[in-house]
């Protein structure tokens, strides 16, 4: 696609599902049952490599299911094995390789577990995994041991034990819900949880961790904006990596849940062949501006097991930054960061602005490398002068690279 086809929000193609009615395409619950989820069903619609096919029938059996909603699946090139959709939700064979430096559980979430299913490590807030399944299933996915029913672990949830431990810790301000994706659960479902967090008074926020808005448009309805609405503040962040992704029917998805009050942020993983240049990762980002969303952060690739094929070097990705920040809106760039190995939290990765500091003179380098002197007056009067000096300059003798 062209950088202009990039900016459109295209309508979805129905190609081999063409003769499916329009009430069928548009409901959300044909669109899971009729996924895609074996070789048979995915060969006759792509061209499959041989590592595909080894990964669709190992690593998806062994390791993470694959599976993807009709109307997310027509994104793919059927003849591009690097098509950055397809890169993104098609099994391959290096999947099964492990590095020694991956883990199963990259962010540590099982060791701060509190209850089944609750996950307590920042002072005031905690993640909730409410569900083990996702309408599509990312190949890089951090908790592919315990998402899609084939990996390593079972996710268990207690929701009884969950929410005792809610109301007894009043210290937590905000519940992230995530999973699996929890508006895979029905109306009816999701709102009875929400019923039950939104009645203990410390709660302030509600967070929804959600893919579905992207992979199933057709989720968003009417009728759940609606019960969403009652929970206010309730904020939904998303999940693109890809321009291609913003179709016009999740432009509108997005568009029902910004018309019903939700503040919405995206959660974007740098990948190898999908997104891992300036180009593609600004018009992603003003893209989603003119969705309304917030670009949020963007994700180094975790150490899971068998993602080395997809992971960028985290000096591409400052390298990356350092082109975007300053060359677009400054709301449409967002925090780059790694989530510490083995439960260190998100950790921001930025370029390196400041060049010298010495006492209240500080040196800085701006977005088109250019060196600029900020007096820090505050500075100097609480801390005495460093040892290291900065030179007398003038601003042309100053290197720019």
């Amino acid at each position: 696609m062209t950088p202009t086809d990039l900016r459109a929000f295209l309508p979805t193609p129905r190609k081999s599902w063409a003769d499916v009615s329009d009430a069928d395409w548009n409901d959300w619950t044909w669109q899971l049952r009729n996924r895609p989820t074996n070789l048979r069903q995915i060969e006759a619609r792509l061209n499959l490599t041989p590592s595909e096919r080894l990964g669709i029938t190992e690593a998806a059996v062994r390791k993470l299911a694959v599976a993807m909603p009709p109307s997310f699946f027509n994104l793919i090139d059927g003849d591009d094995p690097e098509c950055p959709i397809r890169r993104q939700v098609v099994p391959r064979q290096e999947e099964m390789d492990y590095a020694p430096h991956e883990m199963a559980d990259p962010c540590g979430e099982d060791k701060d577990m509190v209850a089944p299913g609750l996950v307590h490590r920042y002072p005031d807030r905690v993640l909730f995994l409410i569900t083990d399944r996702c309408a599509a299933y990312c190949r890089y996915c951090t908790r592919s041991r315990l998402v899609s029913g084939v990996g390593e672990q079972e996710l268990e949830v207690d929701f009884e034990e969950a929410l005792a431990y809610l109301r007894e810790h009043t210290e937590v301000r905000d519940v992230l819900l995530s999973g699996g994706d929890p508006l895979l659960f029905s109306d009816k479902k999701l709102e009875a949880l929400l019923r039950q967090i939104r009645a203990i008074p410390h709660i302030e926020i509600v967070r929804l961790g959600s893919r579905v808005p992207v992979f199933l448009p057709q989720r968003i309805t009417h009728e759940l904006c609606q019960m969403l609405r009652q929970f206010h503040p309730l904020w939904i962040n998303i999940h693109v990596n890809h321009p291609k992704e913003l179709t016009a029917e999740v432009r509108d998805a997005l568009g029902r849940l910004a018309d019903a009050g939700i503040p919405m942020g995206n959660q974007s993983v740098l990948l190898k062949g999908v997104n891992d240049n300036a180009e593609t990762l600004k018009i992603l980002f003003q893209k989603l501006i003119r969705a309304r969303v917030r670009p949020y952060y963007l994700y180094q690739c975790d150490l899971i097991q068998g993602t080395n094929h997809l992971r960028v070097p985290v000096s591409r990705g400052i390298e990356l930054m350092r082109q975007i920040r300053g060359f677009t809106t400054g709301f449409s760039v967002p925090q780059y960061v790694v989530d510490g190995p083995g439960g260190g939290g998100k950790i921001p990765l930025n370029p390196d602005y400041v060049i010298a500091k010495d006492g209240e003179r500080l040196l800085l380098r701006n977005y088109e490398g250019e060196i600029y002197e900020y007096i820090d007056k505050a500075e100097a009067a609480e801390k005495a002068p460093q040892t290291k000096p900065v030179p007398a300059f003038r601003h042309e003798e100053l290197p720019v690279g």
